[in-house]
């Protein structure tokens, strides 16, 4: 059973960091993308970065520059480091993975979300 599980919210002053991790488990073989979502009280639920197989990176305009994913296949482990965090950086944000087994595709999973609350 695939699991996504994060890691690493918190609370934090404004231009403070925080660097949030998802691992993935359960009988995967490979991943197609995988990255962070977040959703504010009130307001939809937003793509804040994603890294797909082909090795590009795609972010949220608002968080170029501050904030960075990357990710490490052998662990199945992608990591959001997050800089400058401003106070409408606040939201839950959540895991996302699009993963593949090794007879075809698993589908597309949800980690249960981490709270991040940037405010002085």
């Amino acid at each position: 059973q695939v699991q996504l599980v994060e890691s690493g919210g918190g609370r934090v002053q404004p231009g403070g960091s925080l660097r949030l991790s998802c691992a993935a488990s359960g009988g995967i073989f490979s991943i197609n993308a995988m990255g962070w979502y977040r959703q504010a009280p009130g307001k939809q639920r937003e793509l804040v970065a994603l890294f797909t197989r082909g090795g590009s990176a795609n972010y949220l305009d608002s968080v170029k520059g501050r904030f960075a994913i990357s990710i490490d296949n052998g662990k199945k482990t992608v990591y959001l480091q997050m800089n400058s965090l401003k106070p409408e950086d606040t939201a839950v944000y959540y895991c996302n993975a699009d993963l593949r087994g090794t007879l075809g595709p698993l589908g597309e999973y949800w980690g249960q979300g981490t709270q991040v609350t940037v405010s002085s």
